[in-house]
């Protein structure tokens, strides 16, 4: 039998020992999951089947307590095996005790989880809009609903066509949905590329961004408009990865490459919350204006920290 040259099997056996942490991490992520998630539906069902509203608050205390102790055990599973080489900036004046709508790019599923690491009892749960129809999905539908994840009701153009009266009606039924809000601190995140970005993405939709795919406006449109009246701020959240984007088998596998997490706090404006994106195209016009000018910046800002980390 011939044997592999000494730094061919170095390399195999390296390779193994990294696959049998990456299944020993996701195991543990999976354990940690189901650890949380069976009473997060025992509160679920209780807070479905008494609609009381002083037993709802103290219930949704709860679950986020137990979103919040989920992630932080990810987190610990997490960094048992990897070096965790990560720049975070402008956390100091975050409150959990705020309203925010956290913008950030989108590069990798990883970033949800460094997003909700960085994030996690600094600011409220991130939450994000769901489709309405999710609801009905077995198990996962109550929890999105139990961990008040926002449900949004959208009509297509198709049906519109046939039945137009009930144009706004769905932004006006997200609205009434995030109504309980106003009781209870949430964040709410939004990927406005819409989907990852990739360098054929950019090509097939002709950015003019460096580092970026175009914003999409319809999904910070909604969520200003539902909810921005109770916003204190946006966050924009800038996530770099200087050495290449990481991948989430890469993370169990110890194999998180450095990351950056720029945070920029920014006003909302009374014009953003008070417009009409459906119907008034002049509002669309300047809200357009304002999304590109915002992500221009935010493509400068990613052009600038991967220029340091070349330098450093």
């Amino acid at each position: 039998m011939s044997r592999l040259p000494r730094p061919q099997a170095v390399i195999r056996i390296r390779s193994f020992l990294k696959n049998v942490q990456g299944v020993a991490t996701f195991s543990l992520l999976t354990l940690n999951t189901l650890f949380w998630f069976a009473p997060l539906m025992v509160f679920a069902v209780i807070k479905l089947l008494l609609p009381i509203p002083a037993l709802r608050r103290i219930l949704t205390r709860w679950i986020m307590a137990i979103g919040e102790n989920w992630v932080s055990c990810n987190a610990f599973a997490f960094s048992l095996g990897n070096s965790m080489q990560w720049d975070v900036r402008g956390l100091e004046s975050l409150a959990r005790d705020n309203w925010y709508l956290v913008v950030a790019n989108h590069q990798t599923w990883v970033d949800i989880i460094v997003l909700q690491t960085v994030f996690n009892r600094r600011i409220p749960f991130l939450k994000f809009f769901i489709k309405r129809e999710l609801f009905w999905f077995p198990f996962m539908g109550i929890a999105f609903w139990a961990m008040d994840m926002p449900f949004m009701k959208r009509y297509s153009k198709s049906y519109l066509a046939k039945h137009p009266e009930k144009k706004g009606r769905d932004l006006e039924a997200t609205r009434l949905a995030c109504e309980k809000f106003r009781d209870t601190p949430t964040s709410v995140i939004n990927f406005i590329e819409g989907t990852r970005f990739s360098e054929a993405k950019k090509a097939a939709r002709g950015s003019s961004f460096e580092h970026l795919l175009p914003p999409r406006a319809g999904g910070i449109a909604l969520a200003l408009s539902s909810m921005g009246s109770m916003f204190d701020s946006i966050l924009d959240v800038t996530i770099v990865y200087p050495q290449g984007v990481s991948q989430f088998w890469e993370l169990c596998c110890g194999d998180l490459k450095p990351v950056v997490v720029d945070v920029s706090r920014h006003d909302v404006d009374d014009w953003m919350v008070t417009g009409d994106y459906a119907n008034d195209r002049e509002f669309r016009s300047r809200f357009h204006q304002w999304l590109t000018r915002f992500w221009e910046a935010k493509d400068r800002r990613l052009a600038t920290i991967l220029g340091e980390n070349r330098q450093s």
